[in-house]
């Protein structure tokens, strides 16, 4: 088959990539950097450079593609940029999406979402995945796609660093010994290539998780792992936390919205539709990420 990837070399993009070349699919790269070229095609693949801001580019790297694998990657520099608009960003970058599609044939399509994606309130910064999976519903209806909407990546809890290198504790705005689900960039992968090779038919979603753990349970696993078997989670209030974001020059509606998602993640209603569409876990556990997290706490000490 013939398939685009977007998201260049990222946690996902790049172990799909190589899945993809492994079992002797023509892939296509989209990367907005011309350095990523070399490394792209070292894979195995082709390189497209450009944005996907560009509608006429992505309408031509798409065409003749047998499946369109599409994300909308958000650099984390850009939430402390005090102008940026996110919901409009993401919405711009979808409405690309949708046009570049429609003008180039494609009529598979497989978009990374998240999980939060079924509604558009109560889930803060999520929003956008709402927004992002109702513009690609108004493709005509013989362009069929897949919603892959995973849960919170294990590589999130790298933040944590900062706090227990200063304060000696995870500090968080939530906590607690109910479970919540994670998932690892490579289980999403393995699920992304998988379902490239099943029928697609109209719209469907799928839930993608590795491990449920509870933040207590989570603490003591990473304490494990950096030789902190008495690590502790303190924690603050929302207001704290929000504050906390602020000062560090984060920008304010998108640390709001970080906040209100982190609430939902506290009260499990971000997960109650995967709940009801609960999937098989994948094979990364978090005790195996952690391994990954403490080789970057003993590098960054």
């Amino acid at each position: 088959m013939k398939v685009v990837v977007t998201g260049s070399l990222g946690n996902i993009s790049k172990p799909l990539t190589k899945e993809l070349v492994q079992k002797e699919h023509s892939v296509t790269v989209i990367s907005r950097k011309a350095e990523r070229k070399n490394e792209i095609e070292a894979l195995g693949a082709r390189a497209a450079i450009g944005s996907m801001k560009d509608s006429v580019f992505l309408a031509e790297a798409f065409k003749g593609a047998d499946i369109v694998y599409t994300m909308i990657a958000t650099d984390l520099s850009s939430y402390f940029d005090k102008n940026m608009n996110l919901l409009e960003e993401t919405k711009s970058i979808a409405s690309n999406y949708k046009q570049a599609i429609q003008e180039s044939g494609v009529k598979r399509i497989i978009h990374l979402s998240s999980v939060g994606g079924h509604t558009n309130t109560g889930h803060g910064i999520l929003e956008f995945h709402y927004n992002v999976e109702n513009i690609l519903k108004q493709l005509p209806k013989d362009v069929s796609i897949k919603f892959m909407r995973p849960v919170g990546f294990y590589h999130n809890m790298l933040q944590f660093i900062q706090s227990i290198q200063t304060q000696g504790s995870i500090v968080s705005n939530y906590g607690g010994d109910e479970k919540e689900p994670w998932v690892s960039p490579l289980d999403i992968a393995e699920v992304i290539a998988e379902e490239m090779e099943r029928p697609f038919e109209g719209r469907t979603i799928r839930y993608i998780a590795s491990d449920e753990v509870s933040p207590e349970e989570a603490t003591k696993i990473l304490g494990e792992a950096i030789g902190k078997p008495d690590l502790k989670r303190i924690i603050i209030s929302d207001e704290q936390a929000l504050d906390g974001m602020i000062s560090l020059g984060m920008n304010p509606e998108i640390a709001k919205g970080l906040i209100e998602m982190n609430v939902s993640i506290r009260s499990k209603t971000v997960y109650e539709d995967y709940y009801r569409n609960h999937p098989i876990m994948g094979k990364v556990k978090l005790k195996d990420f952690a391994k990954d997290f403490a080789a970057v706490y003993h590098k960054s000490e």
